[in-house]
């Protein structure tokens, strides 16, 4: 019997006009090899063995994703008694979870990631915290719901960074858990079994990767953060900070600190770090974590939905710091209106346009889409962008949308970012696999019939 190795996959796409690390260039040849950039050639025509298209642009990192929230996006938009804050919406959502089991996450999620397939993203961070059975009791697999997350990332194609979250208590100073968060609680050994069974999980995945996710310092100890990041490794480490001012002021009276200065004080806070949120911080701890390398997970449309505030961005930019960008609750997944909003935030504080474009001349579209990319990829663990030997993830724009006909190439992303949005996004592969053509994920039809019963079940 022949055990010889399949036949590597080998196909060429042609764009007119591409974003390159560090430029556009005009006729761009890729030539794929096993979802892998094999060659890029440019100033080179099109052949007939080429397929063609006008505009490609690297595909997008989601740096911070709750897969299971999508399935109470526009629920929680009716004002309750009193003041209406995170802290209310996060009681609904306690709710939500009650009633997920596998077979439900699994099909919110694969609605998930075909929506961010289908606007740009490409590669998600699944900040997993739904962890045990609907009364809190472990499964006999510790990641039964990890299963879920993964075959809803096989199924649509979107790469995984799964990001299993330690959780162990309901506040600073060891609070206990309360109810409500009965599913997400863990000590450090039964973690260490969960983060083993994710590891081994993820393999049926071509290129996916676990990294860590102590939840927030509300959910941490000292000590268990310490053996988190020992756990860890060189894999990513992320963890939710700074998104409320309560928060600040818990841990201030808890400490004396500020999240962000204690975590820096007490973590060995390096590249490997994505900060989800860091909302309030002051000047210093701006300048600080800038200087560490570690990348700002930003998610402008949650954060606006749930009232959070607004990170500080022309300060943590202009003193080097990284950012990425992620889709969090899943309220609106929309690659571009993060960065749009990212923006647009900004403008409506500073009463200015253009606020985090570093200088006269230069695109805020670019800026903005280039920052992400490479915080995102950094945040991910995994290489983006249009260059030999990165995977094969990218997307091609619709240069008759009016928001893009006609434009030079430095105005390209401006016109998506600001004009056009996912309206404008034609065509997206991912390891060489086309699995958005037309601004339709493949699989649509067939995971929208499954969330509908899975949704309803719910609502029922």
């Amino acid at each position: 019997m022949s055990h010889d190795a399949p036949p590597a996959r080998r196909h060429t796409i042609h764009f007119s006009r591409a974003l390159l690390p560090g430029s556009w260039a005009e006729n761009v040849r890729l030539a794929l090899e096993d979802g892998v950039i094999a060659a890029v050639e440019t100033a080179v025509g099109p052949t007939p063995a080429d397929e063609c298209h006008a505009i490609g642009i690297p595909g997008m990192p989601n740096v911070h994703s709750h897969a299971f929230q999508r399935s109470m996006a526009g629920m929680a938009e009716t004002r309750g008694a009193g003041d209406d804050s995170f802290w209310t919406w996060r009681e609904i959502m306690y709710r939500f979870v009650d009633r997920i089991d596998a077979e439900a996450l699994q099909a919110i999620a694969a609605l998930a990631y075909v929506e961010m397939l289908e606007t740009g993203f490409v590669r998600v961070g699944e900040f997993h915290y739904l962890h045990h059975d609907p009364a809190g009791a472990p499964y006999a697999d510790p990641a039964e719901l990890t299963h879920g997350i993964v075959a809803a990332a096989a199924e649509t194609g979107i790469a995984l960074t799964h990001l299993p979250v330690f959780y162990a208590h309901g506040g600073f100073g060891s609070l206990p858990a309360n109810e409500g968060q009965r599913r997400f609680v863990h000590d450090p050994e039964s973690f260490a079994r969960l983060l083993e069974a994710a590891r081994e999980a993820v393999t049926v995945l071509p290129d996916a990767l676990v990294g860590i996710a102590p939840h927030s310092l509300r959910a941490v100890t000292a000590e268990e953060l310490r053996l988190l990041q020992e756990m860890a490794g060189n894999a990513p480490v992320h963890i939710h900070i700074a998104e409320q001012v309560r928060e600040v002021e818990d841990c201030l009276a808890w400490s004396g600190r500020r999240p962000v200065e204690w975590l820096l004080d007490n973590a060995e806070v390096d590249g490997r770090w994505c900060l989800v949120h860091a909302t309030h911080m002051d000047a210093a701890e701006v300048t600080a974590l800038a200087a560490t390398g570690a990348v700002a997970g930003l998610c402008p449309v949650t954060e606006a939905n749930l009232g959070d505030g607004l990170f500080p961005a022309p300060a943590f930019l202009g003193a080097g710091g990284r950012i990425g960008i992620g889709s969090d609750s899943n309220v609106l997944i929309d690659m571009a209106e993060e960065l749009r909003w990212l923006e647009y935030g900004q403008r409506l504080v500073a009463r200015s346009r253009n606020v985090v474009a570093p200088g006269a001349n230069r695109s805020t579209g670019q800026t903005l889409f280039d920052a992400a990319l490479a915080g995102g990829a950094q945040a991910l663990g995994a290489p983006a962008g249009l260059a030999p030997g990165n995977t094969a993830d990218f997307v091609s724009l619709d240069a008759d949308h009016p928001s893009l006909a006609d434009r030079p190439a430095a105005s390209i992303l401006d016109g998506f970012l600001f004009a056009s949005g996912r309206g404008a996004v034609d065509c997206v592969w991912r390891r060489g696999d086309k699995r958005v053509s037309g601004g339709r994920h493949v699989a649509r039809d067939a995971v929208v019939a499954r969330y509908r019963r899975a949704i309803g079940a719910l609502i029922a």
